[in-house]
């Protein structure tokens, strides 16, 4: 496999990469208060934050799949439709649920790690991730 080059992954570069993980900041810290202040449990917090991350799993298929896998656990669909119905159903664990995935992705996307390309693992709307192969 060759290696993918930002142009053809489409990765966000410069001050537009800066701002999408200081978006994923605010979106981590405003749902760890929001979960805070709605009184959540802290057991469940901690236990649930990592789940999205089980998608990784989905790799071990190819990286096709394993992208697919991964961006479905760590887009803003999924959970901000919990968190719709969750305030529209008036469902204390549905939004709990919302919150604390929505917290997941923003800490994620605030580390770099963006939505990921079948060119590999490491190639994301945030930019190259993990070893750069070409350095050795």
């Amino acid at each position: 496999m060759t290696e993918a080059t930002t142009a053809e992954t489409g990765a966000a570069t410069g001050g537009v990469r800066t701002l999408l993980r200081l978006e994923g900041l605010v979106l981590f810290l405003g749902m760890t208060v929001l979960y805070y202040k709605w009184e959540g449990s802290w057991l469940v917090y901690v236990v649930l934050f990592l789940v999205p991350d089980l998608s990784f799993a989905g790799y071990l298929a190819g990286p096709r799949f394993g992208a697919f896998v991964y961006n479905a656990a760590h887009v803003y669909l999924a959970p901000m439709a919990l968190m719709t119905f969750g305030f529209a159903d008036d469902s204390p664990l549905v939004l709990s649920i919302a919150m604390i995935w929505l917290a997941h992705i923003g800490f994620d996307r605030a580390l770099g790690y963006g939505l990921k390309y079948p060119a590999g693992f490491g190639f994301t709307h945030l930019g190259r991730i993990g070893k750069d192969k070409s350095t050795g």
